[in-house]
């Protein structure tokens, strides 16, 4: 019964804002707790893409594909530019230009997750996995010149573009991203209510 009256009362309450021009007071969620903690998955996202480089330079020959299922093949491949050879045939200035940016969204992410709130856990993980596959192509770039990439996708003599495991963890962040502002954007609403 008590509840009940107390939600009339804010239901009452956000009425009377909106009917006076006020946007309804939102209750704010208090700040994730440790959020850097999160930042293990982009460590993990780094081994695993550095390790995976490495085993495919050593066991693949550069351009020859071994077929692994009638429709994804292992194939060793360099990218001097960025997603689908983006500016690739350039002359090297694209190498720093790409380092520049992948510091600058690491860092920038970074302190947005820092700024988390308790209930953005989807976003944390998005975050770190950004960071992850970022900083595991900036390695790339930096000790290479070129970004390692092995797996090959294809169908109907169509091939997708060569990518790697840096290069998942960027596109499953993204969509995390994406996900997260959709579900974010009703919690708010929420607690606007």
């Amino acid at each position: 019964m008590h509840e009940e009256r107390g939600h009339q009362q804010s239901a009452r309450e956000a009425k009377r804002h909106k009917a006076d021009g006020r946007e309804p007071v939102l209750k704010t969620m208090p700040p994730m707790q440790r959020p850097l903690r999160w930042l293990w998955l982009a460590v993990a996202i780094v081994l695993l893409d550095l390790a995976t480089k490495y085993t495919a330079s050593a066991w693949l020959g550069y351009g020859r594909p071994v077929e692994v299922l009638p429709f994804f093949n292992l194939t060793l491949l360099h990218n001097t530019g960025a997603a689908f050879s983006f500016l690739a045939g350039h002359p090297g200035w694209q190498r720093w230009f790409f380092a520049t940016i992948a510091v600058g969204a690491s860092i920038g992410l970074t302190i947005w997750m820092r700024r988390l709130k308790a209930d953005e856990t989807l976003l944390a993980v998005s975050l770190a996995m950004i960071i992850g596959g970022a900083l595991g192509n900036l390695y790339d770039r930096l000790v290479h010149g070129y970004v390692v990439d092995f797996l090959s996708f294809h169908a109907a003599g169509w091939y997708y573009p060569a990518f790697n495991v840096a290069d998942i963890g960027i596109t499953l962040g993204a969509a995390g991203l994406i996900w997260e502002s959709v579900i974010g954007e009703k919690r708010r609403a929420r607690r606007r209510a």
